[in-house]
């Protein structure tokens, strides 16, 4: 079970009043990848045009663009919500960029009110992700946005 508010504490005191997204952003896939288990990637998509590209992360290589509307990452993006995906082989349009990727989440990333980019954790586990996961990775999110 992981303590969602240090860990959005450490994110608040990493990133309040530092003027650097890009580092922000990598700072803030650094601590995800040390202090959640069971995660093969943890990183950053940022909207460009119609296209999501990608951005600081942890882990192996990844797709470098998805498509506004494809996949996990495109379809949160386009729908501006959180999905958790149990079981990312059932999710229609998945984009398999590490085949070891079995259950994902993804939580839009807003500035002035508008989709900027995705907050995206793959697992090699089937139903890592919890709501428990959604709603403390969304209050990472709400802290992350004011350094972005």
């Amino acid at each position: 079970m992981t303590d969602y508010t240090a860990l959005n504490a450490q994110l608040a005191a990493l990133t309040e009043g530092i003027p650097h997204p890009i580092a922000n952003l990598a700072n803030a896939a650094a601590l995800l990848w040390y202090a959640l288990p069971d995660l093969n990637w943890a990183g950053f998509y940022l909207l460009e045009e119609k296209k999501l590209v990608l951005g600081p992360f942890q882990g192996k290589t990844a797709c470098i663009e998805i498509p506004l509307g494809r996949g996990v990452c495109g379809t949160a993006a386009a729908e501006d919500r959180s999905l958790v995906v149990e079981d990312v082989h059932a999710f229609r349009g998945h984009i398999a960029c590490d085949s070891a990727s079995n259950s994902e989440i993804v939580v839009p990333l807003r500035k002035d009110g508008r989709v900027v980019g995705v907050l995206d954790l793959d697992s090699p586990s089937p139903g890592r992700f919890t709501e428990e996961d959604r709603i403390g990775l969304e209050a990472f999110a709400a802290i992350l946005q004011r350094a972005i």
